[in-house]
């Protein structure tokens, strides 16, 4: 690996994500949308990704291919959530309710600080992969492999979030109380599952280099923080008192699929 390139990576990768947060955090407190910050996500991932390939000595086939997968992902994701934000008046319930009473300077530290720290650390496998040669072995196919991976889980994705939507246009009146047809009816939360195989295969992409492998980490703290902080255990707690949720509960997988 070229330290003195992944050092160069790292540190344009914090300058470029301290920028977008930043930027995000004054608009979004002008505005007092808080939950702006969910439209800093993918465009933080997609800037470090290709600050990878522009300033990283590794593999180049692999590095601007990361580069396109990250970006062509956080692209789809960047439209969910400007159409999300554009299309409400009023602020996430979960921005509400967990910085009730903070203050800007919390504000500041508990969502764009933490957000930009988050995703300097679920990048680590691109990071690393920037910097990386590939070995002339027969390890090299975990890039297809990975790339594979992180286009199946962008598809996943897509399609949960696109069923979600076409859920939410029916008439209310005719519509069932609870999504649980198409791939919500084998995972509760098949748009996360979607988005954690995506970084699952950057990792992947990455651990065909020996570096890349010891950053199983980061997409360990991409599950975690789908699952249990800011996505899904946070979403159901909202759902709880919806008319029918409990039962889909029981019936449907929280997480990892199954059918129903």
């Amino acid at each position: 690996m070229d330290t003195a390139g992944l050092r160069r990576v790292v540190g344009l990768s914090a300058a470029a994500v301290a920028a977008i947060q930043a930027t995000t955090a004054v608009v979004a407190l002008r505005k007092g949308r808080r939950d702006y910050a969910d439209v800093a996500w993918g465009p933080g991932l997609a800037a470090v990704a290709v600050t990878g390939a522009l300033a990283g000595r590794g593999d180049a086939r692999r590095r601007w291919a990361l580069a396109a997968a990250v970006t062509a992902w956080a692209a789809r994701l960047e439209h969910q959530m400007l159409g999300r934000v554009r299309g409400s008046d009023e602020e996430d319930p979960r921005y509400t309710e967990f910085l009730d009473g903070d203050s800007t300077a919390a504000v500041i530290g508990k969502v764009f600080v933490t957000q930009g720290l988050c995703q300097l650390l679920v990048s680590v496998p691109v990071q690393v992969a920037a910097a990386s040669a590939l070995p002339r072995t027969a390890r090299r196919w975990l890039v297809p492999a990975g790339l594979a991976v992180m286009a199946g889980g962008a598809v996943i994705e897509a399609l949960a979030d696109r069923q979600k939507t076409e859920y939410s246009k029916q008439d209310e009146d005719e519509r069932p109380d609870v999504l649980d047809t198409g791939l919500w009816g084998w995972s509760r939360h098949p748009n996360y599952l979607g988005d954690s195989l995506v970084w699952d295969g950057a990792w992947l992409t990455a651990a065909a280099s020996s570096p890349g492998g010891w950053t199983l980490a980061a997409p360990a703290l991409m599950s975690y923080l789908l699952m249990f902080a800011t996505g899904a255990k946070r979403t159901e707690q909202r759902m709880q008192d919806r008319p029918g949720y409990r039962d889909y509960q029981r019936r449907v997988a929280f997480f990892f699929p199954r059918p129903v």
